[in-house]
This record gives C-alpha cells, sequence and structure tokens, in this order.
C-alpha cells in the first residue's frame, strides 16, 4: 500500500492481527518510518486506537510503548511512563541495535531520521507526541538498561503501593 492511499492505509489498519507480526519486524527503521507516517492520519489513527485499546485492556494487562500511548490511547492508564533521551543517545542506540542486525545507515541518517520523526510526531494536528501531565519522565541519557528499569520499577511500585493504602479500611 503507497503512503500516499489513506483509504488504502486505513482498510490495512482496520484489518490488522497483532499475531501476524514479530517484534522483530516491527523494530526496523523502515518500520518505524512508516508508523510515523501512517500515524498522521485520522482514519488510520481511529483503527488503531480499537487496537491498542483492546491490547491494553487484555486479562493481566499490557505494557504499551508509543508517543500517544498515555494522552490519547490508554489516559487512564495506572502508571505512565515518559521514556526519553537525548536525539544523538537515542540515535546511536538505535543506529547500534540496526546495524547489529545487519540495516545499513550512517549515524548522521538516524539522528536526522529522529530529528524528522520528532518534528513530525510533535506537530501533527491529532495526536500529537507530549508527555502526559501525571507521566513519570524517566530521562535515560545518561542511564544505562538496568539504572532505567530500576527507575520505572520504582514508579510501578509507587502506584501499588499508592493504590494499596486508598484500598486499605
Amino acid at each position: 500500500v503507497e503512503f500516499d492511499d489513506p483509504s488504502a492505509l486505513a482498510k490495512v489498519a482496520r484489518t490488522l492481527d497483532l499475531g501476524d507480526y514479530s517484534e522483530e519486524d516491527l523494530r526496523t527503521a523502515e518500520a518505524g518510518q512508516a508508523a510515523s507516517k501512517v500515524a498522521a492520519i485520522p482514519d488510520v489513527r481511529a483503527a488503531l486506537l480499537d487496537l491498542q485499546r483492546a491490547f491494553a485492556n487484555q486479562a493481566g494487562g499490557a505494557v504499551l510503548d508509543g508517543r500517544d500511548i498515555g494522552t490519547v490511547v490508554c489516559p487512564d492508564a495506572d502508571v505512565k511512563l515518559w521514556v526519553d533521551a537525548s536525539v544523538e543517545i537515542r540515535a546511536t542506540r538505535r543506529w547500534k541495535e540496526l546495524t547489529e542486525k545487519g540495516e545499513t545507515l550512517s549515524l548522521e541518517e538516524m539522528i536526522a531520521q529522529l530529528k524528522e520523526r520528532d518534528d513530525r510526531d510533535k506537530n501533527r494536528a491529532d495526536a500529537p507526541m507530549i508527555a502526559a501531565a501525571d507521566s513519570v519522565l524517566i530521562d535515560t541519557t545518561d542511564l544505562t538498561i538496568d539504572a532505567a528499569v530500576d527507575k520505572a520499577r520504582a514508579a510501578v511500585d509507587t502506584v501499588i503501593a499508592q493504590t494499596s493504602e486508598r484500598s486499605e479500611p
């Protein structure tokens, strides 16, 4: 489907089956760029919103990752994390991930792609990328993966403790 055919893109979005895709398929540079482009199409967003909310509300809960999850997809989520880092650090991490999988692009291209995507996602009219007012900011610029996970777990543990305190007689 071509990116200049919104109705065809919306039809694909309405018929998506998450079971048809592996994380590896969805974590390519091409998939990331495509996601940002089609996310600006209202009919695609509407179709994906239903899919995302159904996924989020599955038995046992779920963790969702996206640029409008806490503000649009799941505004009533129990815990919202806004994970960020400088564009140079994000690009370096993504570049390493992709080059390890055999994709060929320069670090400079990756930085440019991320800047373009950030700008597009921040400035789209429908569901722009913005941190929810009640989200916990985790700036991972200078953190290891383990340190970032520890901060995320601490945020979840805080909410669980607060919920337990409120439910006690």
